[in-house]
């Protein structure tokens, strides 16, 4: 176990950082008493993330880093860090309101991002009834001292996997897999 405590604190580490410097870069102001024009993704965990506190469900987590694998029943203790690059993958930026073509079904809704500099590139909502199934996110970074990507998915009340891919000039590559299975309440 001390593995999965101590790498966790790294992964952690290597997954925040980046992310927050790219946020500290972009405007979190949003447009104040207007319709959101794209799905609201950070309205939606703060919603989900308000219920599974709530909830207080047990998570079957299982972590992979560069093929090694650990997998242990926890409890979050703050399911909005733990969504926090579900968050940060939000669209509804006034300087982005045009950014993203919007391709919709009876069932789906899928935002492509049509400016290659935007670090969310594609968002596919799944709805049955109104309600939200699934919701898959692909993010990219690229710059000269590294390159990163992500693919977020999400189950509300099941599942949620996050598979990060970095490549740093100084440090090469690494590969990590988070993914949890919510409501591991039995034994």
């Amino acid at each position: 176990m001390y593995w999965f405590k101590s790498n966790c604190r790294i992964l952690l580490a290597l997954i925040i950082i980046p992310g927050a410097c790219l946020t500290a870069c972009r405007p979190d102001v949003k447009e104040t008493g207007a319709i959101s024009k794209y799905f609201d993704i950070e309205g939606f965990f703060t919603a989900d993330t308000a219920r599974l506190n709530h909830l207080n469900n047990l998570v079957l987590k299982t972590v992979t880093h560069n093929g090694i694998t650990e997998s242990k029943k926890v409890k979050i203790g703050n399911w909005g860090r733990e969504f926090d690059l579900f968050i940060n993958s939000d669209i509804n930026k006034p300087a982005w309101k045009d950014s993203y073509r919007v391709i919709t079904s009876d069932s789906s809704v899928i935002y492509e991002a049509t400016v290659p500099e935007l670090k969310m590139r594609e968002m596919v909502i799944k709805k049955i009834n109104g309600k939200v199934k699934w919701i898959l996110i692909y993010n990219r970074t690229k710059n000269s001292l590294y390159q990163t990507t992500e693919k977020l998915s999400y189950f509300p009340d099941s599942l949620y996997v996050i598979e990060k891919s970095q490549k740093v000039r100084i440090m090469g590559a690494n590969y990590y897999k988070i993914k949890g299975l919510i409501g591991q309440n039995r034994d």
